[in-house]
């Protein structure tokens, strides 16, 4: 990271190395924030961000679901993201909105506390590793499941949520894997510790429905968007376990991890151990797309001069 840059924190920025908290803010002890993470692409020397409106779209929702409030429009947000990627002089980079409950009371209850928000952008290369995403990962499914239904709500992009997945990171960590499938409670397919999951069979691509506990990914939308449009068959729906020995192909997708094909599962290789065809097909529209060598059909790319 370039602690040379500026951040942007509840209406100006500051530098980076003063971009600061008090230690008994509500969000350190009670992990009360929600986030989103985009990506912005270099475009022929301009700057082109992954799918703006659905990321900022996400973060209200999360701010909903959780009752925070900012004084503060979706649109005039997606302003001061572009304002943040252009004052740090950034043609491509990562962006890292967080809303969280500030510096007040004392207690679980947030109510009368702040909701403040801060905008950071950084650059940053392939979120699993070098050439990840054209040799593919070793993974394995963790022991840590995916949040039961009606404790934290998967669906909100929740600070505390990653609790729950830097368990089942640490664990892969320490088997010397690359990253982890986490199950449902009910022993079905979740995701990664930060990635969806796509699964492809018989030429069939199958991901796991919302009810298993999964964030409602945008880059996993744009995957099945482009996988329909290519002629393949998505189902969303439960996947059991044992699917992830015997599939032909798997990858994660994600903002950080983009579309990282899976190489084995527990020291099995998935497949013939390489990176298949289908897989390939998808990756390469999308990074056609992100990367301006494709038309933008889909509108998913805000241009910045």
């Amino acid at each position: 990271m370039d602690e040379n840059g500026k951040i942007w924190m509840d209406g100006k920025f500051v530098n980076w190395n003063d971009a600061n908290i008090h230690i008994l803010s509500h969000v350190i002890h009670y992990g009360s924030s929600v986030f989103e993470g985009i990506r912005a692409y270099d475009i022929d020397g301009n700057v082109g961000i992954f799918r703006l409106k659905e990321h900022v779209q996400r973060l209200f929702e999360s701010m909903k679901i959780y009752r925070m409030n900012i004084s503060y429009t979706p649109e005039e947000i997606s302003d001061v993201i572009k304002e943040t990627i252009a004052i740090n002089n950034l043609k491509k980079c990562y962006i890292r909105p967080v809303v969280y409950r500030g510096y007040g009371t004392f207690g679980v209850d947030p109510q009368k506390l702040p909701v403040n928000i801060a905008i950071a952008v950084w650059s940053w290369g392939q979120y699993l590793g070098d050439n990840a995403v054209e040799k593919g990962v070793d993974v394995g499914v963790s022991s840590w499941r995916r949040l039961a239904p009606n404790t934290l709500p998967s669906l909100a992009k929740s600070g505390a949520n990653y609790m729950n997945a830097q368990l089942a990171k640490l664990e892969a960590s320490e088997n010397n894997l690359d990253e982890c499938i986490m199950l449902d409670i009910e022993g079905f397919i979740g995701e990664g510790s930060g990635e969806n999951i796509f699964l492809i069979k018989d030429n069939i691509i199958y991901t796991p429905a919302i009810s298993s506990s999964i964030l409602k990914g945008i880059t996993r939308d744009s995957v099945i968007t482009i996988a329909k449009d290519l002629g393949y068959e998505v189902v969303q729906e439960k996947i059991p376990r044992e699917l992830l020995y015997v599939a032909d192909e798997l990858f994660y997708s994600g903002t950080a991890a983009e579309i990282t094909p899976i190489r084995t599962v527990d020291g099995i290789d998935v497949g013939n151990g390489k990176v298949g065809s289908i897989t390939k097909s998808i990756q390469s529209e999308f990074f056609n797309i992100i990367r301006g060598k494709s038309e933008d059909k889909y509108q998913w790319l805000d241009i910045l001069d």
